[in-house]
């Protein structure tokens, strides 16, 4: 009964759904390959700039490190002939970078909270999509 119905372009509807099955699995594949392709070309990028990366932190550690230090001799340098002065220094910027650190915590999570981490545009077009095809799957079959 299917196969007696014809379209606009003279084809049946088996036809037509076997030239939409086929359509669709070569844009999947086609899809895939590409993601494929770029995700070696990205790999390969990567493991060529991960040394440099890992290089340029540890020299950014070093460099915090070395600025923490700094300014822990210049506040003890400010309270001379006091034996406490580096152990006052060291409380003093570590209570700072606790404080910093917490407030950073906080706007931070309070970012998170307001975006959300679900991908909400994408389960969106999901959702219009299986509405699109479940209406044009009561059409065909009408």
């Amino acid at each position: 009964m299917i196969n007696d119905v014809q379209t606009e372009n003279g084809k049946n509807i088996a036809d037509v759904l076997h030239d939409f099955k086929n359509e669709f699995s070569t844009f999947v594949v086609t899809r895939v390959q590409m993601l494929q392709e770029e995700m070696k070309i990205k790999a390969t990028a990567i493991k060529a700039a991960l040394p440099m990366l890992i290089a340029g932190i540890a020299f950014l550690a070093m460099a915090w490190l070395l600025f923490t230090a700094a300014v822990v001799c210049a506040i003890a340098v400010a309270m001379p002939n006091n034996p406490w002065s580096y152990a006052i220094s060291f409380a003093i910027v570590m209570a700072f970078y606790a404080i910093l650190g917490a407030l950073l915590a906080i706007m931070g999570k309070n970012a998170l909270s307001k975006q959300g981490l679900k991908p909400e545009k994408t389960i969106r077009v999901l959702e219009e999509d299986k509405i699109w095809l479940q209406t044009e799957a009561t059409r065909i079959q009408a």
